[in-house]
């Protein structure tokens, strides 16, 4: 008997051992961030610490979200499509929290979470962050959720109670602090963690510290004509973009930045230095994190996943008397202008199915699975990829019901593959539907429509940035996209092609009125 129980107990440690190597899951989404925003996507704003993991993980050149905020998230907690969940409401799914807490991890949010339910409703153990869609990044006040626009009700959260916030609050720092506190109370447990990282800077308002704003004042006074093409020019330079990533052209609303009056340039040139500020004390924070992670011997086999829920915004936004954005009783969007230089070298915006829309910087690192040190991968990718990634490293198996509800499958397709340096995605299309714009992607095609508009076609093999349409020129493989894209919404729950064209022109790409803003 006792050798038995011996033996009993060998299994168990080996089995401890084993788990206990699995990797760390830390997956960081930035919101409204632009494709070359950060430094090493061509960048000219600071983030060394971004940097520094793209130096020492791989860069993704062709990853993907779902072009909108709540859309995104929901597709990667569930890897599903976000029309299956309908952003968590519907059942059928379970959460990368609950797989993962099922398999021993110990789970753990910070930041935005715009989706239905609540973070301990859904796997996680602790949370901290805001149930809506947009705060006051001094008060924590709600800014914007659904029918909540503006009426700074209290939606910020400790774990399930309403959470005060102090005199000297800055959310970007406080999701960060809560993080590293929820790692540092995690850790006696000897458990394999996933924490995910929701920040919403650089998302309006466009609220930021007057140290960070310092940094940038006059930097963007050239304006984004001449940025766009120090950007182009800076991703060549990185090997990101080849003769097939043309600088699209500017937004044809948008003016050049030479054909503004001295005080329309005054008006606008202080929006881009603070969002910079915002993307600049974003870096600050994830290299406190990254710091943590070393310090406690967890940064070789942690898994880091790092990118942005959408493009560039492009909504005008002022709704009070404050012009100069950045102090906390401000409430000002930079508008279409500088978002289309934020996603240079793309077309189109936040909301949109075009590149501009859904591309994202995507950084992976992983120094214990990750062979390439600062190299690119052109694998494409989509966030419902992160769910089967998250499946196979932790060594779970998908649930087929959980809670009473049977599960839907997974939609993605493991990104381990492109860890490794190997692989392609061939038997995956992916696909895209916010608001009637909608596309669907398969190798080198891709068929996206605006909604209210007509199917456009690129074959972005040579075309990456989408500016020679061949809608005319490939009938046949026109058709064969459209017979898919039909069957998957058919599938989904997606709006069908028809019905996108029957909708009213978007309005999305907003631009302010400087004539009667400025005098």
């Amino acid at each position: 008997m006792s050798r038995l129980l011996t033996i009993f107990a060998i299994v168990i440690m080996c089995v401890q051992v084993q788990a206990d190597d699995r990797p760390n899951i830390v997956i960081v989404v930035c919101d409204d961030m632009g494709f070359s925003d950060i430094g090493c996507y061509g960048g000219e704003i600071d983030t060394p610490n971004l940097d520094r993991l793209a130096a020492n993980g791989l860069r993704f050149t062709d990853f993907h979200n779902n072009a909108k905020c709540s859309e995104t998230r929901a597709s990667l907690l569930t890897g599903l499509w976000h029309q299956q969940s309908a952003n968590l409401k519907k059942p059928g799914h379970v959460t990368l929290a609950e797989v993962l807490r099922s398999a021993g991890y110990s789970t753990m949010m910070s930041g935005k979470w715009h989706v239905a339910g609540t973070p301990p409703d859904r796997g996680f153990d602790r949370y901290f962050g805001f149930l809506s869609g947009c705060i006051n990044f001094f008060t924590g006040e709600d800014w914007g959720s659904g029918d909540h626009w503006g009426t700074g009700e209290n939606l910020m959260r400790l774990d399930r109670d309403e959470f005060q916030v102090p005199n000297d609050f800055y959310s970007t720092d406080a999701f960060t602090d809560y993080a590293i506190d929820f790692l540092k109370d995690a850790a006696p447990k000897n458990q394999p963690f996933f924490l995910y990282l929701a920040h919403n800077a650089p998302h309006f308002p466009l609220h930021a510290l007057p140290e960070d704003i310092a940094k940038y004042k006059d930097r963007y006074n050239v304006g984004w004509d001449v940025i766009r093409r120090q950007r182009h020019t800076r991703l060549q330079e990185l090997g990101i973009a080849d003769d097939t990533w043309r600088l699209a052209d500017r937004d044809p609303k948008v003016e050049a930045w030479d054909d503004l009056s001295d005080q329309e340039a005054r008006f606008l040139e202080p929006m881009m230095a603070v969002y910079a500020a915002m993307v600049d004390r974003l870096d600050q924070n994830i290299g406190r994190l990254t710091e943590h992670l070393e310090s406690t011997g967890e940064l070789d086999n942690t898994l880091i996943l790092f990118f942005s829920d959408n493009g560039a915004c492009p909504y005008q936004r002022m709704r009070n008397d404050i012009a100069v954005p950045g102090p906390q009783q401000s409430d000002i969007a930079y508008d279409a202008r500088w978002a289309n230089m934020c996603n240079s070298p793309l077309r189109l915006y936040k909301q949109y199915a075009h590149e501009g829309g859904t591309l994202t910087p995507m950084i992976a690192h992983w120094p214990k699975g990750i062979r390439s040190r600062g190299e690119l991968t052109n694998y494409t990718g989509h966030i419902v990829d992160i769910m089967p990634t998250v499946v196979e490293l932790s060594g779970t198996e998908y649930p087929s019901s959980f809670g009473g509800d049977d599960i839907l499958p997974m939609e993605g397709i493991s990104l381990l593959p492109a860890f490794q340096g190997s692989g392609e995605r061939t038997d995956k299309p992916v696909y895209w539907e916010f608001s009637g714009n909608h596309a669907v992607r398969d190798g080198r095609w891709k068929l996206v429509a605006e909604r209210a508009q007509g199917w456009e076609l690129y074959d972005l093999s040579n075309d990456r940035t989408e500016t020679v349409n061949l809608v005319d020129k490939r009938p046949r493989v026109v058709k064969r996209l459209a017979t898919l894209y039909d069957s998957w919404a058919h599938r989904t729950g997606a709006q069908n092609h028809s019905r996108c064209t029957t909708m009213k022109p978007s309005t999305q790409s907003q631009l302010f009125d400087l004539s009667a803003i400025v005098e």
